[in-house]
């Protein structure tokens, strides 16, 4: 059976990352819970309103949910063959079973996340509802995407350059600010609006605020932009780990 490995090395990680943790898989659901609260309590002392809708709530997941979905995918993605060497030593498994075992893992996991809390905030605060179900899901596959390939090519970055993984921590540290997860881009004022859209990100979260909010829009091109970017990188990845993965990555 192709599809095998995979599954055993997803049931694998639950084992072996939530199972023998207190609540298992509920701390996935209660950790974007508490910090869309803890936005939400903030902001409110401040602002009278949110820069979007009447739900502070609603308006922090919509951004934080996808930036969290690319930042798991990534960080999973890029330590999958780490995480997973001593079972590559065995014919039956390869690298790419490794990769696909943590992105689907990550995938189901992040759509749980977004069906409780967006459903959860809608029955709390009594939204009405006015969601594009579509978008979001839309939105939730480009965030995965891109963390997939951007994860893919760090997993050559860190073997073949260790520092390359201590520059990417700290070049992530503020991508959570500069990514639109607390603000609207297009408030900003010139010409730091224009150069906000260069970031992948923010055009996620523009995809996914668009499925809440129906009079938010967000630029086809920049998506279009994005899967591009996620394609070549992707690519660019599976034939660097074809050619290495039983080389140099898996021997260290």
């Amino acid at each position: 059976m192709p599809f095998r490995p995979v599954a055993t090395l997803m049931l694998r990680e639950i084992a072996t990352t939530h199972g023998r943790s207190l609540g298992g898989y509920g701390w996935i659901i209660l950790e974007p819970v508490a910090a869309v609260s803890l936005l939400s309590l903030v902001f409110s002392l401040f602002f009278k309103n949110p820069p979007l809708g009447n739900s502070f709530a609603m308006f922090y997941a919509s951004g934080y949910l996808a930036f969290a979905t690319y930042s798991d995918v990534a960080q999973k993605t890029a330590l999958s063959l780490r995480y997973s060497r001593p079972l590559l030593a065995y014919p039956v498994v390869n690298w790419l079973d490794a990769v696909l075992a943590r992105f689907a893992l990550a995938m189901l996991t992040h759509t749980l996340i977004w069906m409780v809390v967006v459903s959860g905030i809608t029955l709390v605060e009594g939204l009405p509802l006015n969601l594009d179900p579509i978008t979001l899901a839309a939105s939730l596959v480009l965030a995965a995407l891109l963390g997939l390939a951007i994860g893919a090519m760090n997993i050559v970055l860190f073997e073949f350059f260790p520092v390359w993984e201590r520059v990417w921590a700290i070049i992530n540290r503020p991508l959570f600010m500069l990514s639109g997860v607390l603000f609207l881009p297009d408030q900003l004022p010139q010409p730091y609006k224009d150069w906000l859209w260069y970031n992948p990100i923010v055009h996620v979260i523009a995809v996914a605020r668009d499925g809440i909010y129906r009079h938010y829009s967000f630029d086809p091109q920049g998506v279009a932009c994005v899967i591009g970017l996620a394609l070549i990188l992707m690519v660019l990845g599976i034939v660097f780990l074809a050619r290495h993965a039983r080389g140099r990555i898996l021997n260290g």
